[in-house]
């Protein structure tokens, strides 16, 4: 690979040109090539160019892992466009209010799928939706036909030869330096923040990543990691399309289906949350299955310990267990090597990776700098200078220590948020929505340990006086408001929340109790 691409779409087109025929999705019985892949994504961007989407214009991608989302973020990318992911667990509310703030001229979305219909709920919320274009992607069985709304197989054909000839010359056009995607990630004030990236970046980090993890056209890459996320996106498909490998988009996890694909498909690669990993060894039917193509995994966003990367070394015949760090607003900073040893990986997040320069500054807090972190936040440029000084360190509010090696530790989070099931949660959003509840004075949320989930959040309310409030009615109304992986599995009804002289409530006091 002498010439490394700069953008998404001269990366596929490289992609067909060097692997044709070999395979670049499978998806249960849909089955693509690259050059298959390249085609479709050239009728997806055509088709685009068709309903009048401009070179910069944004699409909302809402939809599980299937090779639909693949097609539909490239063929937004061909068309010269941006793609904007939605987390598949988002409320109709959650995904409005990105809707409304992106302002979206195309939205593709899945037809029911975990017994909700996400374009119901979206036009429950916001009836008057400012998108001209919604794409339909199936979710098995008959999906009913929706006023407005273009099945996926009658939009990709939906085009002529005149805006297939324009998408590729967008396409040849894209620069660089033009903005590939817009992620959303929580902040700690309690609203989303939309994280600006460019094309080179997103080429950028899944390069490195690919490099670590050493990617090759024999790997089968079994994509767990949501397609919304970093890491199934850059992380994930795009890394294997720049090197050849094959992705196996899976939609839901499953502990069971994830073991038949791993033994259906010769899976190699296997990038996941540590409770995958452990929900794999501990499960009383693993030896029903072949597992033995296994090569690598690459796992993070929680604490791994020593005997879990050996068990994987061991029982799962994994020739590497790889840790990583990173953030939305610069996606994979470290990574370990695949000869690093157990208690490298278990002990620390690996070393800089993606051109990043790696630091402790005040109070130990993790600094960042280098061409791929982002170009800063949608609309909000004090957010953005709050976050990346003026001598360009992105301050990522984690702290860490450094060894002589280069070998980055997380320590511990400046911010208060915490990982459940492998997402980020942030407390102060949960916290302005339970604030909401009639009967609530004042709330703290804290992340507990949990077994399966790495972390779940715990509530401890305030109850106005005269309205009492129970457990079941604080969680009733949580997950009517937010996400379930945001959704607290306990609450704690107290007095008053312990608060230090300035009035900050104290959530290590919180986080101090037993039970």
């Amino acid at each position: 690979m002498n010439t490394r691409p700069r953008t998404t779409p001269a990366a596929l087109a490289r992609a067909a040109d060097t692997w044709p025929d070999l395979l670049a999705i499978a998806d249960g019985d849909t089955r693509l090539t690259f050059a298959q892949l390249r085609d479709h994504v050239r009728d997806f961007a055509a088709a685009l160019v068709a309903r009048g989407l401009d070179r910069g214009a944004r699409v909302v991608v809402w939809s599980p892992n299937t090779f639909h989302w693949v097609i539909a973020a490239l063929g937004t990318h061909w068309a010269g466009g941006v793609v904007v992911p939605l987390n598949t667990r988002y409320t109709g509310s959650e995904a409005a209010d990105v809707v409304e703030r992106v302002h979206p001229d195309a939205l593709v979305v899945v037809g029911e799928f975990l017994g909700a219909d996400r374009y119901a709920e979206l036009r429950k919320v916001a009836p008057e939706l400012p998108v001209k274009t919604v794409v339909r992607v199936p979710a098995g069985g008959n999906d009913p036909a929706v006023e407005g709304v273009t099945d996926w197989a009658d939009f990709l054909v939906s085009a002529g030869d005149a805006d297939r000839a324009e998408a590729d010359a967008r396409a040849a056009a894209v620069a660089p330096d033009d903005v590939s995607d817009i992620l959303f990630t929580s902040g700690t004030t309690g609203r989303s923040k939309g994280v600006l990236s460019a094309h080179r970046q997103c080429i950028g980090v899944a390069q490195a990543w690919g490099e670590c993890a050493e990617l090759t056209p024999d790997d089968n890459y079994l994509i767990i990691n949501p397609f919304f996320h970093s890491f199934g996106y850059k992380a994930g498909f795009v890394a294997a399309f720049l090197f050849g490998a094959t992705v196996v988009p899976l939609a839901t996890f499953d502990v069971e289906k994830v073991m038949a694909m791993v033994a259906a498909e010769r899976v190699s690669v296997l990038p996941g949350a540590p409770t995958i990993y452990q929900s794999i060894l501990d499960h009383p039917r693993r030896g029903d299955y072949d597992l033995s193509n296994l090569r690598i995994a690459v796992t993070g966003a929680a604490p791994v310990p020593v005997s879990l990367v050996e068990r994987m070394q061991n029982e799962l015949d994994f020739d590497a267990v790889l840790t990583a760090y990173g953030q939305t607003e610069a996606v994979v900073a470290t990574m370990c090597r695949t000869d690093d040893d157990p208690v490298t990986v278990s002990t620390s997040s690996g070393r800089a990776t993606a051109d990043f320069e790696v630091r402790i500054g005040d109070r130990g807090e993790v600094l960042l700098r280098g061409p791929n972190v982002m170009l800063g936040y949608l609309d909000d440029p004090e957010a953005t200078a709050k976050a990346i000084d003026e001598d360009g360190w992105l301050h990522t509010g984690d702290v860490g220590t450094l060894d002589e090696r280069g070998y980055l530790d997380i320590t511990d989070r400046l911010k208060d948020m915490y990982i459940s099931g492998g997402f980020n949660v942030y407390p102060a959003e949960i916290e302005a929505a339970l604030l909401r509840l009639p009967g609530v004075h004042e709330v703290a949320v804290i992340g507990v340990p949990d077994e399966r989930m790495g972390e779940v959040g715990r509530a401890y309310v305030v109850p106005l006086e005269g309205h009492p409030l129970t457990e079941d009615e604080v969680i009733t109304f949580a997950k009517e408001k937010l996400a379930n992986f945001k959704v607290p599995r306990s609450v704690r009804f107290v007095d008053a929340l312990p608060r230090n002289p300035s009035g900050k409530v104290l959530k290590n006091v919180l986080r101090e109790e037993k039970s």
